[in-house]
């Protein structure tokens, strides 16, 4: 299936999101580019990362978890990089980044656990998920301080 799709699409920046999702649910290699651009490319906000947010399986995994709750933001795609080795080894590739946890923001890679606590620290976070239509609860919380 992926051979088809590969053939019969030259350009992959043509792909739909759409196609992008079909890419991905067929691709036998869950760690090729295809494949993960099916779960980042229009999508908010993803994390990769061990373990899942109600059950995150390494410090740096719960801090960026424990950073998106402080935010309020309680709806994002996560991918638990333990339950499939290709994924883990495939998103450090795709990204040019060697760690796990992973965040994506509207397709884009913005970093690990470091640089999501200096984005949350600075209040770059805040602007970040503005620009993709999320609300943080810091901007409600400095609303009733007003």
């Amino acid at each position: 299936m992926m051979n088809i799709l590969r053939k019969s699409i030259p350009n992959r920046q043509s792909l739909s999101a759409f196609s992008r999702i079909l890419v991905a649910r067929y691709s036998e290699n869950t760690g090729s580019k295809e494949y993960i651009d099916g779960l980042v490319k229009d999508k908010k906000l993803v994390v990769f990362m061990k373990g899942t947010p109600a059950a995150p399986k390494c410090g740096f995994s719960n801090a960026v978890v424990q950073i998106l709750d402080f935010h309020g933001v309680k709806q994002y795609d996560s991918f638990n990089v333990l339950e499939d080795e290709d994924l883990r080894q495939g998103i450090k590739e795709y990204s040019n980044w060697p760690t796990i946890p992973q965040v994506f923001i509207d397709g884009e890679f913005v970093g690990g656990c470091d640089l999501m606590l200096e984005m949350h620290k600075n209040g770059e976070l805040v602007d970040e998920l503005q620009k993709v239509g999320i609300k943080s609860a810091l901007l409600d919380k400095k609303d009733e301080g007003s």
